[in-house]
């Protein structure tokens, strides 16, 4: 079994932080050279993927969808579901600017998975949705001779790392060391014998303070 994670391409709100006051977070469009990469992303997709039928699990922001609609895997895929628990990391509604800049210097001191945003989420409330989506996801993998044996999950980069500490039991110290994936980088969890493995690590600001690395077995 295969969990294939891809980070959705460069939107507006990576180039244009202003945008998030004027636009709600779900609908930000991909930037010209985000379709671009999500373009340029498919044939290297299709090829991970191979000739085995997947199923798609996508955030429903208008972001990920058009990165997955720009891959163009064709027949490939034998079901998409919008998925809304793989959404980004919730900041509010439409966002005040000199606000945010306060939240994220106080997030960055307090620790990225424990601080809660004003009007939103903590990184704890993201990581309880990807447990119960993975616990929904996983006996349907398993058990279900139906759903394909391989998934592609188009979503954000915090949210994919934390979907990589839960099945890989990752400390919140390691997740909090990791950074985001590249727009249209993706990684793949294998499941084999029990264990869950990561075909290559994030890249990673800092050593974790507790010594935990990324690779490492349960």
């Amino acid at each position: 079994m295969r969990i294939i994670l891809l980070r959705h391409a460069q939107s507006l709100g990576n180039v244009d932080e202003l945008a998030y006051c004027r636009i709600p977070d779900h609908a930000l469009p991909l930037t010209p050279l985000g379709e671009q990469q999500a373009t340029a992303a498919g044939p290297a997709v299709r090829r991970v993927l191979g000739a085995e039928p997947v199923a798609v699990y996508v955030s429903p922001y208008l972001r990920t969808r058009r990165t997955l609609h720009l891959l163009d895997l064709g027949d490939l895929v034998e079901r998409t579901v919008a998925e809304p628990r793989l959404r980004e990391q919730d900041w509010g509604n439409l966002q005040d600017p000199v606000e945010q800049e306060l939240q994220k210097r106080q997030r960055h001191a307090f620790g990225h998975f424990f601080f809660r945003l004003a009007h939103g989420e903590s990184g704890a409330d993201v990581d309880d949705r990807c447990a119960a989506f993975l616990g929904e996801l996983q006996p349907k993998m398993i058990r279900d001779p139906r759903h394909p044996k391989t998934v592609l999950i188009v979503s954000h980069g915090l949210t994919i790392r934390l979907l990589c500490r839960r099945l890989l039991a990752w400390s919140i110290e390691l997740f909090e060391s990791l950074s985001n994936p590249e727009h249209c980088e993706h990684r793949v969890l294998s499941y084999d014998g029990g264990v869950w493995r990561l075909d290559r690590p994030f890249a990673q600001w800092r050593d974790a303070p507790d010594g935990t690395t990324q690779l490492a077995q349960r």
